[in-house]
C-alpha cells in the first residue's frame, strides 16, 4: 500500500503550492486514476511517489518504507507522456538492458523476453526504437518498466500522445498488468481512461476534491463535468441507454466492447 500524508509541495520561484496537505492511499492491486486540470499537481504526486522530486513537506510510505529510503526505488516504475524523452539508446535491447546492469546475463535475456512479451512487442526485440510508431516506443518504455520488476507502476499521461489504435492497445496492456497483481497509478487528462480505474481521485488546486469507485461513475457524471473532466463517451453512450431503460454494468469497455455487450443483451432479451 502507498500511503500519502499531508504531503505540500511547491516549486523553486514560486509562491503558491502546488500540492497543499495532500492525503490518500492507494491499495495494493488497484489502479487508482488521478485527474485534474493542466497545472493541478498531478504529475506531481507521481514524481514524487517514484522519488524524481524530493519531498520535503509530509510524508510518503510505501509498505511502511519512506519514500527517501532507497529500496523503496526499486518498488517503483514511472512512465511518462512522450516516450522519447525516455529513450536513452536506439537499440531496443540495449535500452532496456542499460537499467538491469549487475544481472546475470540469463537473468537479463529472461527479463527482456518477458517483458516485451507483456506488451506484445518481443518480436521487436533488435529492433531500432527510432523506426517504432509513438505507440510501439510507448509500449517498449512500459516494457523497460516491468524488466526491473517494480509492485507498482506510475504511468503519467501514457495515451495521451497516441493515436485510437495505439491507446487501445495500452488499455489492454493495462488491465492484464492488473490481472497480474500490479498496481498501478494513472495519472491522466483522458476521459476514457477513468474507465480502467478502480477509483478516481479528483485533483483541484492542490486538493483532492472528490473520490469516485467506478461502479458509481453514471450517478456521479456531474461531478467530473463539474471539475472540467471531460465525460468518457462509453458513459455518455451507458447514460443514454440508462434513460431508455437498458442498464448494463459500468466496465472498462472500448466503443467496439460496448457495441458488442449491447448486441448481446438486446439478442438475450429477445429469445426471452
Amino acid at each position: 500500500m502507498i500511503k500519502i500524508e499531508n504531503v505540500s509541495f511547491k516549486y523553486k520561484n514560486s509562491d503558491n503550492k502546488i500540492l497543499d496537505n495532500l492525503n490518500f492511499s492507494v491499495n495494493e492491486g488497484e489502479i487508482l486514476a488521478i485527474v485534474g486540470q493542466n497545472g493541478s499537481g498531478k504529475s506531481t504526486i507521481g514524481k514524487l511517489i517514484s522519488g524524481i522530486i524530493k519531498l520535503k513537506q509530509g510524508n510518503i510510505i510505501i509498505d511502511d518504507l519512506n519514500v527517501k529510503d532507497k529500496k523503496v526505488q526499486d518498488k517503483i516504475g514511472i512512465v511518462f507522456q512522450n516516450p522519447e524523452n525516455q529513450i536513452i539508446f536506439n537499440n531496443i535491447y540495449d535500452e532496456l538492458s542499460f537499467s538491469l546492469k549487475g544481472l546475470e546475463k540469463a537473468e537479463i535475456e529472461n527479463r527482456i523476453e518477458n517483458s516485451l512479451k507483456q506488451v506484445g512487442m518481443l518480436e521487436y526485440k533488435n529492433h531500432d526504437l527510432y523506426s517504432l510508431s509513438l505507440g510501439q516506443k510507448q509500449r517498449v518504455m512500459i516494457a523497460e518498466v516491468l524488466a526491473n520488476k517494480p509492485k507498482y507502476i506510475i504511468l503519467d499521461e501514457p495515451t495521451t500522445m497516441i493515436d485510437s489504435k495505439g491507446k487501445e492497445i495500452i488499455y489492454k496492456i493495462i488491465k492484464n498488468l492488473k490481472k497480474e497483481g500490479y498496481t498501478i497509478i494513472c495519472i491522466t487528462n483522458v476521459a476514457e481512461e477513468i474507465l480502467i480505474a478502480d477509483r478516481t481521485l479528483i485533483l483541484s488546486n492542490g486538493h483532492i476534491v472528490n473520490e469516485i469507485q467506478k461502479e458509481d461513475l453514471i450517478e456521479k457524471v456531474d461531478i467530473l463535468k463539474k471539475f472540467d473532466i471531460k465525460e468518457p463517451i462509453i458513459l455518455e453512450i451507458l447514460n443514454k441507454l440508462k434513460e431508455n431503460k437498458i442498464i448494463l454494468e459500468i466496465k472498462d469497455f472500448t466503443v467496439n466492447e460496448l457495441v458488442d455487450e449491447l448486441k448481446g443483451k438486446i439478442k438475450y432479451e429477445k429469445c426471452n
